[in-house]
């Protein structure tokens, strides 16, 4: 495991200032106490991290649960009713492990993951750069269109204009620029530029730049354009910031629908994600997914027994983790311990870190992921590739995440159908024969229901006095609405002169009596 530390521990810190702001903002958009969103992460990271098979992999709270946790928190009455919810969300997804259902995740085409990749890194930039102007922007870690405090993704970029804090703007744009620079030219010089991450040295820029400017009341930066980690006083503060479930609650069945969905949709986005990360990783590491769903459980049974949020594998931390070099998932572990280290011992040296640094951050990590040649290299694959692949991303920008992804499979699906009705027979025509024309027409290795409209349009086309080779050689399922069509048109065949040869592996047969008959006594195999 400690093979490539020199590569896992800067990529770790990498990801420990993706998470910080990400996981109080996720608690802040989930309307509970911002200390469950660390816990969630420390969990994510060391408990989920060391279960999990995902060498890249990073978990922690996710903000595609945010609006599923604000409205559960109201209805179940108390943030300790609802921990009811999360370890009994937990336990389920313990039961979606054994009982297999990880396979789910294999059956999203292609294109989907990739456009819910360039969606989240196009959502990622947008919702950063109200903050990276040093907006005072309370739905930034709120991956939805539509946000909680009634704006949406462009209402509030609007809102920057007239709404910008100059220190925060100042160190912002210093901040990306420096991590630019580090990552096309300083990386290229001297391989220590590659130990020392570029995120690292602008978080430190940062915290200098807060002290050096306290004083001034123009560049100054203050209150909600800070981290705000809690500081506890002493000991016993520390670990009252810990809350505990009140199992008294578990005979409501509202926690227990809340339960169902939590796992429901923590599996879900944890299976799409897994999905996502082994498509970026370099090194092509599949990650069993059976077993991500018994850590993913195992993870939320002890987040929701200390008082953290629900957790979910996530593709930003994922992505910060691969684009800074992380190797194996020794990056997710010493995260986790870095956030646990930190809010213990240097919590107060954390909130001078200026939201607007970390959001630079985030912007490299967001157009990493949606980099305009992946639009490119999409469109040239043909539409099959580029509809639903481009439906995916609209949708995750202009809705959620789960939406968008339903959106871009139902494409999907409907490609998956355009394409079988298209590939359901082959048409081969040749020259006249004894006064008729010949034609051949070889059907699929499967022909549904799916495929009636195509066959009856090109029986309807032959022409009169035609004689036609039907070749099922190779089809090892015919769906009966075809062969009935094939018997009506044997019987139509008749008024149109037109000769039908079957050809079959028992055989030819020159013009069959009987296409039910014929295939009821098929062999089984066929």
């Amino acid at each position: 495991m400690f093979k490539h530390l020199n590569k896992d521990l800067p990529a770790s810190l990498v990801v420990f200032f993706v998470a910080l702001p990400l996981c109080l903002g996720i608690a802040l958009a989930s309307g509970a106490p911002l200390f469950s969103g660390l816990i969630a992460g420390i969990v994510g990271g060391i408990v989920v991290g060391s279960l999990s098979g995902s060498k890249v992999g990073v978990s922690g709270p996710a903000a595609g649960l945010a609006a599923i946790v604000l409205t559960a928190i109201a209805t179940l009455g108390s943030y300790e009713n609802f921990l009811v919810a999360v370890v009994l969300g937990g336990i389920i997804q313990l039961l979606f492990g054994v009982l297999k259902a990880g396979i789910i995740g294999y059956y999203f085409p292609s294109s989907v993951i990739k456009g819910m990749l360039t969606g989240i890194g196009i959502i990622i930039i947008l919702k950063q750069i109200p903050i990276f102007f040093g907006y005072d922007e309370q739905s930034g870690w709120d991956l939805e269109f539509f946000e909680i405090d009634g704006g949406n993704t462009f209402s509030e970029l609007f809102a920057i204009i007239g709404n910008v804090t100059p220190g925060a703007a100042v160190i912002g744009i210093v901040s990306l620029l420096l991590l630019i620079f580090w990552d096309k030219v300083l990386t290229k010089k001297s391989k220590l530029f590659q130990i020392i991450q570029g995120p690292f040295v602008v978080v430190v820029l940062g915290i200098l730049f807060h002290i050096f400017t306290q004083g001034s009341e123009t560049f100054s930066i203050t209150g909600k354009h800070l981290v705000e980690v809690p500081i506890p006083e002493d000991v016993s503060s520390f670990i009252g910031q810990f809350s505990f479930p009140n199992f008294a609650a578990i005979t409501n069945m509202e926690v227990w629908i809340v339960a169902f969905t939590i796992a429901l949709v923590a599996s879900l986005e944890t299976l799409l994600c897994v999905e996502a990360s082994d498509k970026i990783d370099p090194d092509k590491n599949v990650t069993p997914t059976n077993r991500e769903l018994l850590a993913q459980g195992t993870g939320n049974i002890v987040s929701g027994l200390i008082g953290g949020l629900p957790i979910t594998q996530v593709i930003v931390r994922s992505s910060a983790n691969v684009q800074s070099g992380g190797k194996t998932k020794l990056s997710t572990i010493m995260h986790g311990f870095f956030l646990l280290i930190s809010v213990i011992l240097i919590p107060r040296l954390l909130n001078m870190i200026p939201l607007s640094v970390l959001a630079a951050i985030l912007l490299i990590v967001g157009y990493k992921l949606a980099k305009p040649s992946l639009f490119k290299k999409m469109y040239s694959l043909g539409w099959k590739q580029w509809v639903p692949f481009i439906v995916t991303v609209l949708g995750i920008v202009f809705t959620d995440l789960l939406v968008g992804i339903g959106l871009g499979l139902a494409v999907g699906v409907v490609v998956i159908v355009i394409k079988s009705y298209q590939n359901s027979h082959f048409l081969h025509i040749e020259d006249k024969s004894n006064g008729k024309h010949k034609i051949k027409m070889t059907l699929a290795e499967e022909v549904t229901f799916i495929n009636k409209g195509a066959i009856l349009n090109e029986l309807d086309s032959l022409p009169r006095d035609t004689y036609l080779e039907l070749d099922v050689t190779k089809t090892r399922f015919l769906d009966h609405d075809i062969v009935e069509i094939l018997e009506d048109f044997a019987f139509k065949a008749k008024e149109r002169n037109i000769d039908i040869q079957l050809i079959s592996e028992r055989g030819i047969i020159e013009n069959p009596e009987s296409f039910i008959e014929f295939f009821k006594l098929r062999p089984k195999t066929a």
